[in-house]
């Protein structure tokens, strides 16, 4: 059975308030409203589409601005009248040019503070396979898996020396040097992030 199928539509007169959420960060982006048809067109098409009630038509996000919501999962909540979509914005969110349609700075939970991890994945990816002219992660790439590895025992190594005699803030630059560089052995090893939860959180389950 398909998510239409399962939705109740007669609770919000053929409407279902569909909540957006950034895919890689957890931001919360905006809210908008489907019917059967937006719901149709937005898995159809890979695009969020929603039931604009001020111009009584579909619309797609970022039809005229270019920003559009890539989707990426949509879910039913248990009520079956709510949608919870995830998608990843490619530019501003809003018509004011901010990232979501809450304003400049909207509270942020500690979980969208990490997520900014898969958005650098994201670049590394793009330094990868383009090797832009004075890019250090391209260089990095060019000098060998090797060479990636030695750097990364090189960062745990000042990162530990840092623990031992310096101040927090010299720990917290050489533990980013650490995460970066980690980051860019698993992509040469074309190994994911989410990878890495994944064995994370199989050893919590496991320890309970």
């Amino acid at each position: 059975m398909t998510i239409a199928d399962e939705a109740d539509w007669d609770k919000g007169d053929g409407l279902l308030p569909a909540v957006v959420q950034d895919a890689d960060r957890g931001t919360v982006l905006m809210l908008g409203y489907m019917n059967r048809d937006a719901l149709a067109q937005t898995e159809r098409t890979g695009r969020v589409t929603f039931w604009s009630r001020s111009k009584a038509r579909l619309w797609t996000k970022g039809e005229t601005s270019g920003h559009v919501l890539e989707l990426v999962a949509i879910a039913l909540d248990c009520d079956r009248d709510t949608l919870l979509v995830l998608a990843r914005p490619q530019g501003p969110v809003c018509h004011r040019n901010t990232p979501t349609c809450f304003g400049e700075s909207p509270p942020r939970a500690a979980a969208e503070r990490i997520g900014f991890l898969p958005a650098l994945e994201r670049l590394i990816d793009a330094r990868l396979a383009t090797r832009p002219e004075g890019s250090y992660t391209a260089r990095l790439a060019a000098a060998g898996p090797l060479r990636i590895a030695q750097k990364v025992g090189e960062e745990g190594l000042e990162l530990a020396l840092a623990a031992a005699a310096q101040g927090d803030a010299q720990v917290l630059e050489e533990a980013a040097d650490l995460l970066y560089h980690a980051l860019v052995l698993l992509r040469s090893r074309d190994l994911r992030l989410e990878q890495v939860v994944t064995v994370l959180e199989t050893r919590h389950a496991a320890a309970r």
